[in-house]
């Protein structure tokens, strides 16, 4: 098999939670693959709600205009909450107030991966947002965030307080609505093949080594021409 570097493109929202729990199972499938593939993760943008305020919006009253109440929305709740419980992630609903605007949050994920911090702070903003209630689409949370992670807090409240990264992340977001990208978390393997949602651990093994053995046999193919 080929010992290039396996590229991952995972589009994805820091307020779903199913994201998180993707992320979880990609970690724990590369785990078991640590040492047989190079991989090279990026987080690109999708806002499951790119119309919310830039301030956005109180929880409650979201979940109302969304699925008609708290309680509508309880069986899904109680759903995420079980499979986050076997991924270790512990979902706080209850401290979560808001609703949050992610643009900000995506610029800052775009800016991380220059600074290569970007899987330091994807992880920081869904602990933050899922397990602590943060406000996410707050310029302070955020600054705060970043810090945790490891980035420098001067250089991301300069970074938020302009516009550096807008039109690079609107154009991100555009190229995974073109490839039909209509729910995350969404998986681009090596350029070549999607998979959406949060797939379980072994499934992506799996499609991930399916993917590397059909490039192996293209290169030999071509070699052997």
């Amino acid at each position: 098999m080929t010992n290039q570097t396996f590229r991952i493109d995972i589009y994805s929202d820091v307020v779903c939670p199913w994201c998180y729990i993707g992320k979880r199972r990609l970690e724990r499938a590369l785990g078991q693959m640590k040492g047989v593939v190079q991989v090279q993760v990026h987080w690109r943008p999708f806002q499951l709600n790119p119309t919310m305020p830039t301030e956005g919006i109180d929880r409650t009253t979201y979940l109302e205009a969304k699925f008609g109440g708290r309680e509508a929305f309880r069986q899904l709740e109680e759903q995420v909450l079980a499979v986050g419980a076997s991924e270790r992630i512990h979902f706080a609903f209850d401290k979560m107030r808001r609703t949050p605007n992610t643009f900000a949050a995506h610029r800052l994920i775009w800016y991380a991966q220059r600074e290569q911090g970007q899987g330091a702070i994807v992880e920081s903003l869904f602990r933050g947002y899922f397990e602590e209630g943060a406000d996410i689409g707050s310029l302070p949370v955020l600054v705060d965030l970043a810090a945790r992670s490891g980035l420098t807090a001067e250089a991301v409240e300069r970074l938020l307080r302009g516009d550096e990264g807008t039109e690079e992340v609107k154009a991100e977001e555009a190229a995974g609505r073109r490839l039909g990208i209509r729910g995350v978390p969404y998986f681009v393997l090596d350029e070549t093949y999607g998979i959406s949602g949060a797939q379980p651990a072994d499934t992506l093994m799996s499609v991930i080594e399916t993917v590397r053995s059909g490039k192996a046999v293209i290169a030999q193919e071509s070699i052997r021409r």
